[in-house]
C-alpha cells in the first residue's frame, strides 16, 4: 500500500496561513474500518527532538495531536508552524506545565490563556483542545477551560514513556487502543519516536487509523470529523454534558470511599486519576478499565444508574483523585 502524504498548494492554504489539507485516492486510502485512535504527543515543541517526531510521523503516514507548553511555542515558533505544515493538531498544555490544581483561578487563567495566545500567534488558530499536567484536574480548573472555549483531554492508554518505557513497551501499550481512544505520549524521547513505525504497522493491520480528537466529544474520530464516534445530532438521553460530583464516603486508617454522581448524560466516561503510591482496590455501581500504571481508571455505566464509588488505598496521601467526565 502506497502511503503518500499529498500536499496541496496554495489553493488548499487558508487565509490564516499555513494549513496543511491531506488527500486520499484509491491508491492510498487507507482501511479505517476498525475506527480511529488519538496519538498526542505532550511537552513540545523541544529543538532537539520535534522535527524528528514530525518526519516520522509524516513519513509513516500518521498525524497527531501535539499538546504543546506555551513556553516552548513562545521560544519555537517555527516548530509549532512545522506541526502545523506536517498535519498535526495543536493542543493547549500549560505555559509553565505546573501543578495547575494547586493553583489560584487566576493563575490557571494565565497558564492557559497565555499559552492560548502563543499558539495563535504562531499558527493564527486558537487550541480547542487542553491536556492538563499531569492529568490533574478539578472544578476550578475546569471552569477557566470553559471560560476560554477548551475541551478537556485526559488519556485512555499511557504509553509510559515518561517513566522510562522501551520502545517495545511503547509500542505494545498503543496496540491496546481501541475505537476512539487516546495514548499518552511524549514530544521528547528518542524511544517514542522509535515506536512510531511499529505503532503505524500494528494500526494497519487492525484497519485502524490515526484520527482527530473530537472537541465536542472528547474522543477520537476521522479527521473530517465524521465517523462511529462523531455525537449524534440530537443530544444523547439525559442531555449532552456531563458532570462529575465527588463526595465523601467511609473512611479507615488505611483506605478511604469516595462517590461520583453522573449528571448531563446517561452514556458517560468518567477517568479517575490516583496519585501513586494511591491505589483504587475496588469499585462498584460501575465498568472499570486501567491504564497500563493502575493509576487512571475509565468507568462507564453499567445498568445501575448514573453514580458509582470506589475504595483508595491512600499508602499515606489523603489527597483525593482527579476526576473528569465527558459523554461516551
Amino acid at each position: 500500500m502506497i502511503r503518500k502524504l499529498l500536499i496541496l498548494g496554495a489553493a488548499c492554504t487558508l487565509a490564516a496561513g499555513l494549513a496543511l489539507t491531506w488527500a486520499t485516492t484509491p491508491s492510498n486510502a487507507a482501511d479505517c474500518s476498525g475506527g480511529y485512535v488519538g496519538l498526542t504527543y505532550d511537552d513540545g515543541p523541544n529543538p532537539a527532538t520535534t522535527s524528528s517526531l514530525l518526519n516520522a510521523l509524516t513519513s509513516n503516514g500518521l498525524r497527531a495531536t501535539m499538546f504543546n507548553v506555551g513556553q516552548n511555542a513562545q521560544n519555537n515558533q517555527a516548530l509549532v508552524r512545522a506541526q502545523q505544515n506536517a498535519g498535526m493538531w495543536i493542543g493547549n498544555h500549560s505555559w509553565t506545565h505546573p501543578h495547575l490544581t494547586q493553583l489560584s483561578a487566576a493563575q490557571i487563567q494565565s497558564e492557559l490563556q497565555r499559552t492560548q495566545q502563543a499558539i495563535q500567534q504562531a499558527t493564527g488558530a486558537a487550541p480547542r483542545l487542553f491536556r492538563p499536567p499531569y492529568g490533574e484536574t478539578n472544578a476550578t480548573l475546569r471552569s477557566v477551560e470553559q471560560q476560554l472555549g477548551l475541551t478537556e483531554i485526559i488519556w485512555d492508554v499511557d504509553s509510559q514513556d515518561w517513566n522510562g518505557a522501551s520502545t517495545a513497551q511503547i509500542v505494545q501499550a498503543a496496540g491496546r487502543l481501541q475505537n476512539g481512544q487516546v495514548i499518552l505520549m511524549h514530544d521528547n524521547y528518542a524511544t517514542t519516536i522509535a515506536a512510531i513505525p511499529q505503532i503505524a504497522a500494528n494500526l494497519r493491520a487492525r484497519n485502524m487509523c490515526a484520527g482527530m480528537i473530537s472537541p465536542v466529544t472528547g474522543r477520537a474520530v476521522a479527521p473530517d470529523g465524521s465517523g462511529p464516534t462523531t455525537p449524534p445530532s440530537s443530544p444523547p438521553p439525559g442531555g449532552g454534558a456531563c458532570t462529575a460530583t465527588v463526595s465523601a464516603g467511609q473512611q479507615w486508617a488505611d483506605r478511604f470511599n469516595l462517590s461520583v454522581a453522573v449528571s448531563g448524560t446517561n452514556s458517560w466516561i468518567v477517568t479517575v486519576t490516583v496519585r501513586s503510591p494511591q491505589k483504587i482496590i475496588a469499585t462498584w455501581n460501575g465498568t472499570p478499565a486501567w491504564d497500563g500504571t493502575g493509576n487512571v481508571m475509565t468507568m462507564r455505566p453499567n445498568g445501575n444508574g448514573n453514580t458509582f464509588g470506589f475504595t483508595v488505598q491512600h499508602n499515606g496521601d489523603w489527597t483525593w483523585p482527579a476526576v473528569s467526565c465527558r459523554v461516551g
